[in-house]
């Protein structure tokens, strides 16, 4: 095994080893050191997570593979937002549904306005073109286009309950269907943990699979609390809005490494695939966990009649984050992504995360009845405006797109990893 990837493997487990020790201990730590370690540990899991999601794809069939790991890949995220929503179910009346549609809202934003981008940066940098996809991504691309749709009914009606669940859960179960029927794109694996692992003997790379699947899983478990109440506790600490930690820090230590490995596609000159990864991650949690955040309070709270309780800030969240879905579509739907829309992207999103800063630390510079959550408002609607524009102008793509709802694509472009240059 080659030492990169013994170093790799040796840190990944190393890291969450002491916020394991401290976690069995009963030691308690100052809140941000806290923040610190178990936010380490639930980044080495991640990683560890991933390797073995790449690893499993060679021995699972592709339709259990499908479902299973975009469920694993994108563990760590679910786990923090499913702790706020669980504890807002059991404490109703506390800042806990709040945290959840942040934490949600935040990582379903950073995906597009962050890793889209940076992507493209790199591509555009490397080559000065586009990021292009193939005539198969219509099948992301136009099932992200109906769950945004359908998010747009979320902050309309003004509750997230059961049924929301069904339609979400159902859409993506829907795109699960089809994607199992598409030939997929053979990426040869030359470098890191997941090559080595798959170079062993069948029996070997199950058990280490299923051991990395595990350990994760255990570390994930153990530190998703005390780095979540942590977070809360730290802005207490600081005077930082908890509500941004959570929005934004939480979900970037969580996504990290699917943001890596995105990149170093890039790097090697698969922007495609780079591309496709991250718009299956958008789209698994556009639906999924969006989906299960009502199914969860429903159980914590133990009525199915109750609902996640959410202001006018979490619904002009929800509408914020929609907005910015659709506009990613509407770029997306010709199956490319020059450097322009993606700065475009970036812009806006630097804006919306910036804007509400300005408008609390220097009102003078004005008008005080503008709130942070109008400028959130008045951004969505930025947002819908281009979307709307863009999507008239190419509206000759959408018919292709409608038809990738229900009929999946015969052909496949296949892929091979290219060293880093």
């Amino acid at each position: 095994m080659p030492i990169n990837v013994i170093l790799a493997l040796t840190l990944a487990v190393a890291g969450p080893i002491p916020a394991l020790i401290l976690r069995f201990a009963g030691i308690e730590l100052y809140a941000p050191c806290l923040a610190l370690l178990s936010g380490v540990a639930i980044l080495c899991a991640a990683f560890i997570a991933m390797w073995a999601c790449d690893a499993a794809q060679s021995f699972l069939p592709q339709a259990l593979a499908l479902a299973v790991l975009s469920l694993i890949a994108v563990m760590p995220e679910y786990a923090v937002d499913m702790y706020f929503t669980w504890q807002a179910g059991q404490d109703p009346d506390s800042n806990y549904a709040h945290y959840a549609i942040a934490n949600m809202t935040g990582a379903n934003r950073l995906i597009i306005g962050l890793a889209w981008v940076l992507v493209v940066v790199i591509v555009f940098l490397k080559n000065r073109k586009a990021v292009t996809l193939t005539p198969n991504n219509r099948l992301e691309i136009g099932y992200l286009l109906l769950a945004t749709i359908y998010a747009f009914f979320i902050p309309i009606k003004g509750t997230l309950e059961w049924y929301d669940a069904i339609v979400l859960v159902g859409i993506y179960i829907a795109y699960l269907r089809l994607a199992a029927k598409q030939p997929r794109s053979e990426i040869e694996m030359e470098s890191g943990p997941p090559a080595s692992i798959t170079k062993l003997p069948m029996l070997p790379r199950v058990v280490v699979t299923i051991l990395m699947f595990a350990f994760a899983g255990l570390v994930i478990l153990f530190n998703t609390e005390p780095f979540s109440e942590s977070l809360v506790a730290t802005g207490s600490i600081f005077g930082i809005n908890e509500f941004l930690l959570i929005q934004w820090l939480a979900p970037l230590a969580s996504e990290l490494p699917e943001f890596t490995v995105a990149i170093m596609f890039a790097l090697r000159g698969l922007s495609g695939v780079a591309m496709h990864s991250l718009l299956s991650a958008k789209l698994n949690q556009w639906t999924l966990l969006v989906g299960t955040i009502p199914i969860v309070f429903s159980i914590s709270s133990g009525s199915i009649k109750k609902h996640l309780p959410m202001d006018s800030l979490q619904l002009h969240e929800i509408l914020l984050t929609a907005a910015q879905s659709l506009l990613a579509v509407a770029f997306l739907c010709r199956l490319r992504l020059p450097i322009i829309p993606a700065i475009t992207l970036f812009i806006l999103f630097a804006g919306q995360l910036t804007a509400p800063v300005w408008v609390e630390q220097a009102p003078y510079l004005v008008n005080r009845s503008i709130t942070s959550d109008d400028i959130h408002v008045y951004f969505s609607f930025v947002y819908l405006a281009l979307a709307v524009i863009y999507l008239i102008r190419h509206r000759q793509t959408l018919p292709p797109l409608l038809k990738a709802l229900y009929r999946p694509q015969k052909t496949a472009t296949p892929q091979t990893a290219a060293p880093l240059s």
